[in-house]
């Protein structure tokens, strides 16, 4: 047999003992080689806690699913030089991992359908990000808040504004990712132009392409048009042609606008529709708040991306956590706060709710690792953490 300094050259056949296909995690045994069945659920090799140099394990994916229930390798001893797990995640793939030193510890010294490194040190997981809502508009009619930006990657799930299912986060291991809430804006006071767009939420990280969802654009007061944002917010009432704020591409629609004399506020925008344009005087009711998103990433359907209701005598309806009459906005739903009409103590806009950021990955790659407590769930075989405020996640 060749070797490469004191282990086995690539090119060489070890003469392992063939072991019964395995379907539990296991503790592997130096000059074994296991056929690994992941059919059911994730594995985890636990490699030797002592080795001599040159001793060799081979591990095969036996029926082709290592790329939808990973395994994973774990040992007390270095893996190719660092004391991280490492994942096979090809389907077919087999490996055979030696041990070369002290430092370097096991390595992979032949593959098949491994790709460019057998021993993988990351792994996927979708998330759904919203932003805080946009806070209503004030009196006069003030438009709705919109509803905080949604960007998604679950299933085929879509993202806001249009926008298509995004691809998975990939995290390597031992890398702690960064995880933002946005807050609600809050909404306009008294006769004045002074509602709040929400807050971006995001996910960040070394080596990860930032996560970033726009905070709802704020609903505007008398004439004044909606802000921009995530979904865009409702343009004030009691003047017309004003229009609503433009929404954030794959993340939310515009806000409403209003083409009447004397007209009532618009709605905000929503997730997956625009806010609706004033169809009524003051005396009517304001414009209904666009429609958010329904996603199951946390095992069952919940919407949440809702612009809140346009300001009149009769506030607009809304869904999906925006608000509804003269309502704030659903905490941890992003949706934008109704605006406010011009009766009585209904002069002030209402508070969009605040966003959320959701993980979901499989639970044997869940390293348990996290701050700002999130809320831990599990469905089939992944862990769902939800993020009602902001923290971090290590991988």
């Amino acid at each position: 047999m060749a070797y490469i300094g004191n282990y086995p050259a690539a090119t060489d056949v070890v003469d392992f003992k063939w072991q019964s296909v395995q379907t539990s995690s296991f503790t592997a045994v130096s000059g074994y080689a296991y056929p690994c069945n992941t059919t059911s659920s994730a594995l985890t090799v636990t490699l030797p806690s002592s080795a001599t140099v040159g001793d060799a394990i081979g591990i095969v994916d036996y029926a082709g699913t290592f790329a939808t229930n990973n395994l994973r390798i774990t040992s007390s001893l270095n893996i190719e030089g660092a004391t991280d797990d490492k994942l096979l995640t090809t389907n077919r793939e087999g490996v055979t991992i030696t041990y070369a030193d002290a430092t370097q510890g096991w390595v992979a010294t032949s593959g098949v359908n491994s790709g460019d490194q057998a021993l993988e040190t990351h792994y996927s997981a979708d998330f759904l990000v919203v932003a805080g809502g946009g806070g209503g508009g004030s009196k006069w009619h003030g438009g709705g808040g919109g509803a905080g930006g949604y960007r998604n990657s679950f299933s085929t799930e879509t993202s806001g504004g249009g926008g298509s299912s995004e691809s998975s986060l990939t995290f390597v291991f031992g890398t702690t990712y960064t995880i933002s809430v946005g807050a609600g804006g809050a909404g306009g006071i008294g006769e004045n132009d002074n509602s709040v767009a929400g807050s971006d939420s995001f996910i960040s990280g070394t080596g990860l392409s930032t996560i970033t969802s726009i905070g709802g654009g704020r609903g505007g007061y008398y004439a004044i048009a909606g802000g921009i944002g995530g979904s865009g917010g409702g343009s004030g009432g009691n003047a017309g042609t004003t229009s609503g704020g433009e929404g954030t591409a794959n993340q939310g629609y515009k806000g409403g606008g209003n083409n009447i004399v004397n007209g009532s506020g618009g709605g905000g925008g929503g997730a997956s529709s625009v806010g609706a344009t004033s169809i009524s005087d003051y005396t009517g009711t304001g414009g209904t708040g666009g429609a958010g998103l329904s996603s199951s990433i946390t095992g069952s359907s919940v919407g949440r991306g809702g612009g809140g209701g346009g300001g009149a005598t009769t506030v607009g309806t809304a869904t999906d956590g925006g608000g509804s009459g003269y309502n704030n906005g659903t905490a941890n739903t992003g949706g934008g706060g109704s605006g406010a009409n011009s009766v009585g103590a209904t002069i002030d806009g209402k508070s969009g709710g605040s966003g959320v950021v959701i993980l979901r990955m499989l639970t044997a790659d869940y390293s348990g690792t996290t701050s700002g407590s999130p809320t831990v769930s599990t469905s089939g075989t992944d862990t769902i953490l939800v993020y009602n405020a902001s923290g971090s996640y290590t991988a």
